[in-house]
């Protein structure tokens, strides 16, 4: 994503945008906020409204990855792409499945952590602590994500002024330092802003894209004339991975551990279902816009290869920027939208996952007996500790961003049947649900690390997840709870049925 002519334009604006969104943060979104409580901490008292609500959970959803390696997916596969629009709608689906009922028991017995929801239903420390690794291993995976697209847009917006690691640490340390002092009310006001920038950036360059470069139509044409395989009517195959990836996102989405934290944060249920019913519109003001930007690319950059057409967005924004200063401006709002995309998932990645580390971890395995403050504490210095790691993973990637995307979800997905089935269905036992988890966390994990991403056009996670609920129902009907342990899930379970 070079952009020669923007060099120290670049830097300024980064540093700009970043530290606009610390005063603000710090200006407004500390007060009240007391380091030394979980809830408050973590899920800003319980009271996120509608607004606030809707723009953390959009900022979230769309990542760095949509600007930047969603149009570069656009340009390699062509119209089969379009399924990234429906399937970011049925995230909103896969919230809704579970999302209402999870607020409501969340809010009954105090949840602070995705994992508090598996001690409180199935009262099994291995139970909770398999699902806690499963949602640290996804967070952990998004969290490379994105400082991977980090490194890629600083890169790219400062020309290489500043180099790729460096530019990474001063944002990770700007995330770090709001979301130490304000935590979730912290994280959710930047998201706010943030969310703001990426669509008047996405807009904005969708709009400059079609004026400079030709029609949506136009660039059709051209593909039906130079590569008509990507307008064609793709084959069976191909429909069945869409299936799978619908799956695969729509439900794998919609458990990740900062999400379901914002289900949590929710100041009632009305707000949540509101701020989702919103949601379900955005896919056709973000991923709808990259996918357009991607067809288009085709038609102005033909014939780019894999690891180049990484580059694209960078590539149309330099010869849109050229043309004139405002378009020149107009693209530096771009890349603000860039680094506002990946910021606003980021802080949410080192939040939630300061969050397992400090409450789940350190709280109930090393020191039970800790306090809260305690807790926090240690939650942020080992979350900062994980964080510098990655970025030693990330200063050299091993893949590109989409393929990095779709890794975390094949065993974050596993976690799923606990929320689904175990919301729904008091039967489910613990140990239904323990040998699920396992056995849907090997095959998946087995089939990606072996290289072999699909089978019969199904991704491993999918294949997993269906293991998962076989041997789940299975094993809870042969090996049901005790008597005490089907009482205690049957008060949880009727408890949310009459509310």
């Amino acid at each position: 994503m070079k952009l020669p002519f923007i060099g120290w334009h670049g830097v300024i604006t980064i540093a700009a945008y970043a530290l606009f969104i610390l005063g603000t943060t710090l200006y407004l979104a500390t007060r009240g906020v007391s380091r030394k409580s979980l809830s408050s901490f973590y899920l800003a008292n319980k009271g996120l409204g509608p607004l606030l609500l809707f723009f953390t959970l959009f900022s979230t959803q769309y990542s760095g990855n949509t600007v930047i390696g969603y149009p570069a997916s656009a340009y390699r596969i062509g119209f089969a792409w379009w399924q990234s629009v429906p399937y970011m709608v049925l995230v909103i689906a896969g919230y809704l499945l579970f999302a209402p009922r999870l607020h409501v028991v969340s809010k009954k017995y105090g949840f602070v952590t995705p994992s508090d929801w598996f001690d409180k239903r199935f009262n099994s420390k291995a139970v909770t602590l398999v699902a806690t690794l499963l949602m640290t291993y996804g967070l952990l995976n998004y969290l490379l994500e994105q400082l991977v697209a980090m490194g890629q847009a600083i890169s790219g917006l400062t020309a290489g002024v500043i180099p790729y690691i460096y530019g990474v640490l001063f944002l990770v340390a700007i995330m770090l330092f709001y979301e130490s002092m304000g935590g979730m009310k912290a994280v959710a006001m930047a998201d706010f802003i943030n969310g703001i920038v990426i669509l008047a950036g996405m807009i904005g360059f969708v709009f400059l894209a079609l004026t400079n470069f030709g029609s949506l139509s136009s660039a059709t044409k051209n593909l039906i004339a130079t590569a008509p395989k990507k307008v064609a009517v793709p084959p069976i195959q191909t429909s069945i991975n869409w299936i799978s990836m619908y799956i695969l996102v729509g439900i794998g989405a919609a458990v990740y551990p900062h999400a379901i934290q914002r289900i949590y944060a929710a100041d009632s249920e009305m707000t949540l279902k509101k701020s989702l019913l919103r949601m379900a519109w955005m896919p056709f003001f973000t991923t709808a816009v990259a996918f357009i930007i991607g067809i288009i690319g085709t038609q102005a950059f033909p014939g780019l290869d894999k690891m180049q057409s990484e580059q694209l967005v960078g590539m149309m924004a330099n010869v849109i920027a050229a043309k004139s200063t405002f378009n020149y401006w107009l693209m530096m709002l771009l890349f603000s939208s860039v680094i506002a995309a990946i910021m606003s998932t980021t802080d949410s990645v080192i939040l939630s996952l300061s969050s397992l580390l400090s409450n789940d971890i350190y709280g109930k395995v090393i020191k039970p007996d800790a306090d809260e403050g305690e807790k926090v504490l240690w939650g942020k210095i080992a979350g900062m500790i994980l964080v510098f790691l990655l970025l030693l993973i990330a200063w050299k990637p091993p893949a590109t961003l989409v393929e990095i995307f779709t890794l975390k979800f094949e065993v974050l997905i596993q976690v799923a049947p606990a929320f689904l089935l175990g919301l729904y269905w008091k039967g489910l036992s613990k140990t239904g649900v323990l040998l699920g988890m396992l056995s849907g966390a090997v095959l998946a994990s087995g089939m990606t690390f072996s290289g072999v991403k699909t089978m019969w056009g199904w991704h491993g996670g999918v294949l997993g997840l269906a293991l998962n609920i076989v041997v789940s129902v299975i094993f809870s009907l042969v090996f049901p709870d005790k008597k005490e342990e089907q009482d205690r899930a049957e008060e949880v379970y009727f408890w949310v049925v009459r509310d």
